[in-house]
């Protein structure tokens, strides 16, 4: 049963150490950066009571993420709404394309390798560079297919191009990502939210709100891995890479969620001005 599946699917939620913070960032930037950007906290409490959230957590929440620069308030009579950020904005301009629309780089191309040096600026070169999905082959040393783009942080860094024989290039892309931990998280994803595809595709139905929670939760487990896997050519990639088969059962339960969820915003969603816009066109164009 769809409801049986999506109840396993939030007790894997909680046993991960989650924080309420975080499930908000993931409903902003899935579901009401696409209708506006905009929310009325009453919205948001309906949905995390739905998860076992109650007020007190969702308030300290929200003050921080306002405090921290992810969101901004403002107060029309006694309600409060609120929306991303410039912080939140840019940092989902950057994470929506990994997270829904992803395409590894062809095989068989070599790679860029970045040194940033000794000078002051190597601990920030470090950080945007690891944000960017560079590996570490050795201290200082960092690894990415050729072609990836060079972060600005990095850009006084030298930088040279590398190629490789097949086995030497799978030897290098195991020591410089751990791609056995992100396998793992991939085939954790799997157990978790298969048995809910296979409920739905099979015919059963969820209720609208559960549509949503489910559509959250598989949102925000699918960005705590996706986030971290530098999305590499298939030919550096062990053999069975369990990240293409949950991308397509992400993608897949994802649409299958997506009319019903979206039902719910329509009937409980409140903005500024009254009840939320419709979604822009990107919002179909995920997983696509």
């Amino acid at each position: 049963m769809p409801r049986t599946a999506l109840r396993r699917a939030l007790e894997s939620l909680k046993a991960e150490p989650s924080r309420t913070w975080s499930i908000i960032i993931t409903v902003y930037g899935d579901a009401i950066v696409p209708r506006g950007g905009s929310l009325w906290v009453g919205t948001l409490s309906t949905f995390l009571h739905a998860l076992g959230i109650g007020d007190g957590v969702v308030r300290t929440a929200m003050s921080r993420l306002a405090a921290d620069g992810w969101l901004e308030r403002s107060r029309i009579g006694r309600n409060s709404f609120y929306r991303l950020a410039e912080r939140g904005r840019e940092t989902f301009r950057t994470a929506t394309e990994h997270i829904y629309n992803a395409h590894p780089p062809p095989p068989g191309g070599g790679f860029v390798l970045v040194l940033p040096g000794n000078g002051e600026n190597r601990e920030t070169a470090r950080v945007a560079l690891q944000a960017a999905g560079f590996g570490s082959a050795a201290p200082g040393v960092w690894v990415a297919p050729a072609g990836a783009a060079i972060p600005s942080e990095a850009a006084e860094a030298l930088r040279l191009e590398a190629s490789a024989d097949a086995e030497t290039r799978r030897r290098l892309a195991a020591l410089s990502w751990p791609l056995d931990r992100t396998a793992a998280a991939y085939r954790r994803f799997l157990e978790t939210f298969e048995p809910l595809r296979a409920a739905l595709a099979a015919g059963g139905a969820l209720s609208d709100l559960d549509s949503f929670i489910a559509r959250i939760l598989l949102i925000h487990a699918w960005r705590r891995i996706v986030l971290r896997d530098p999305v590499l050519p298939a030919d550096l990639l062990p053999p069975d890479w369990p990240g293409t088969a949950a991308r397509a059962l992400c993608a897949d339960l994802y649409h299958r969620l997506l009319p019903a969820s979206e039902r719910w915003l329509d009937e409980n969603g409140q903005a500024e001005a009254g009840p939320l816009p419709p979604p822009g066109p990107e919002l179909r164009a995920r997983f696509r």
